[in-house]
């Protein structure tokens, strides 16, 4: 049986407040817990839209103490490069493809920022899903994450130094892996994606489960290897 997983993108002091508030109501109806991603220090312009919240980081304390798993998601979400790195799901990063000096100041910092709000990261994932090797070797030099939420695969697997939780599907539909991530973005939610997401939550909700803490021990196989291929053949 699949276990699914929900993971909510782009928090940050400026956001669409009342988008984040109607996801948090829907996800409480059904008792689901996401992953959220953090940015610690948001310079992206597409978020100027918004304004600044300034009660961000008191709601990020009351999405802990209701059980769920915070991530830091990369540091200011500026593109960079036009990167893929070992995850090319999108050709432009903002770690992939720059030095390794770069990347650990852009980790030590978004880790300096969350622990002063009194959050210690341990998951990590990087705007458009793209990273590379430096992006690890930054994390594990200047963090203490040691989990990554992206890459495609049936399951968790172990590589390294990390575990890597996959992430397969922007959205909420049935897919035959035994761990299944969809990505949702409530800044840019519309309506109807709501209303998709609650149907599915009323027919699946027993399915979804909290962001694992736990180190797999399996490795990345054959069939996992076959699954990124076609995934990446058919972006």
């Amino acid at each position: 049986m699949s276990k699914y997983l929900l993971r909510l993108d782009d928090a940050c002091e400026k956001r669409d407040v009342e988008k984040w508030e109607k996801t948090e109501r829907l996800l409480d109806k059904f008792g689901v817990r996401p992953l959220v991603g953090i940015i610690p220090n948001c310079e992206d312009p597409m978020m100027d839209k918004y304004p600044i919240d300034e009660e961000f980081w008191t709601k990020v304390d009351s999405w802990i103490k209701k059980g769920w798993v915070v991530a830091m998601h990369g540091y200011n979400h500026v593109y960079s490069t036009s990167s893929g790195g070992i995850n090319p799901v999108q050709k432009r990063s903002e770690f992939a493809g720059e030095p390794l000096s770069v990347q650990k100041e852009k980790i030590r910092k978004g880790v300096a920022i969350m622990r002063s709000h009194g959050i210690d990261p341990k998951v990590f994932f990087a705007p458009s899903h793209t990273f590379d090797d430096n992006t690890l070797i930054a994390l594990k030099e200047e963090s203490n994450v040691r989990i990554i939420s992206d890459t495609i695969a049936f399951d968790a697997y172990k590589s390294g130094d990390f575990t890597f939780v996959p992430q397969q599907s922007g959205r909420a539909r049935k897919l035959p892996f035994k761990t299944v991530t969809f990505c949702y973005h409530p800044n840019t939610m519309e309506e109807k994606d709501f209303e998709k997401l609650e149907s599915f939550l009323l027919e699946n909700k027993e399915k979804f489960a909290r962001f694992p803490n736990d180190l797999s021990n399996r490795e990345f196989g054959n069939l996992d290897k076959i699954l990124r291929f076609i995934y990446m053949k058919m972006r």
